[in-house]
């Protein structure tokens, strides 16, 4: 039976393929992460650009392949559905210039926010509020023992890999992120996916390329797993690990979760 878990974070790096990160331990930090916790080693994102993945890390369907996008999408996706349990969530963006913001600004990036085109979100006051600044907001929330049940911790360009170097991601990770992988919030009641969009642009591996991804938490039994995963794998993951019912949104509803990395 798969575990539930109190708190669930998923974080999302930019545009970088497996060997690049941990062949050639560009991010020591990550890497180190990935010898103690759980590593998928045949894990591919479904599609190039961006915006499409991180849709699918959501509801479940690479909706539009647009990085451009401007609308809006009324769709199924994990807002919907905590939102319909009386769950709390919020989106940490890092450099959202304030709370409940829409648009992008330099250097955050709504495209890499999914939550600013669901209109469970747009459309209602009181949701947008969850988007907020990743700092002083995370960092406060987590020493006030604050934390709501999942979170989405959205890096800036600068931050991710996407426009700077895997080792300033890497530094960022271990400055912003490493607090919550000691604490023992995340110990005792935690469960942090961190994974990439997509991979290298030449990389067409499974639609958007081979990536990596991490499951982090004090239950995890296997270290590693070649089983092939994707991004709806990590949707069906999370609703599992916050107890939420099926059926699930998109192509979450026929994968299978993460479990092994529990069993």
């Amino acid at each position: 039976m798969f575990p539930t878990f109190d708190h669930v974070f998923l974080l999302v790096e930019e545009n970088h393929s497996f060997d690049q990160v941990m062949v050639a331990s560009a991010m020591p930090y990550l890497t180190s992460l990935a010898e103690q916790f759980g590593l998928c080693t045949q894990y591919h994102s479904p599609t190039h650009p961006s915006i499409g993945n991180y849709l699918a890390l959501t509801c479940g369907t690479v909706l539009t392949n647009d990085d451009s996008y401007s609308g809006s999408f009324d769709v199924d996706n994990i807002a919907r559905r905590l939102i319909g349990a009386g769950r709390r969530w919020k989106a940490y963006c890092d450099s959202l210039p304030a709370v409940g913001y829409l648009d992008s600004h330099f250097p955050y990036v709504t495209r890499h926010n999914p939550f600013s085109y669901y209109t469970d979100v747009t459309t209602d006051n009181r949701q947008h509020q969850n988007l907020v600044p990743f700092a002083p907001y995370f960092m406060q929330d987590l020493k006030a023992d604050s934390l709501l049940d999942f979170s989405f911790i959205v890096p800036d360009i600068l931050h991710d890999a996407h426009s700077a170097s895997l080792g300033d991601a890497d530094s960022w990770l271990r400055a912003n992120v490493g607090p919550l992988i000691s604490s023992d919030l995340l110990k005792s009641k935690g469960l942090l996916i961190i994974t990439f969009d997509e991979g290298d642009v030449n990389d067409n591996a499974g639609g958007g390329g081979h990536v990596a991804t991490l499951l982090i938490s004090s239950k995890n039994v296997r270290r590693q797993s070649a089983t092939s995963y994707s991004h709806v794998n990590t949707l069906r993951t999370i609703m599992e690990a916050l107890g939420l019912p099926g059926p699930f949104p998109g192509g979450a509803d026929g994968a299978q979760p993460m479990s092994e990395f529990f069993e």
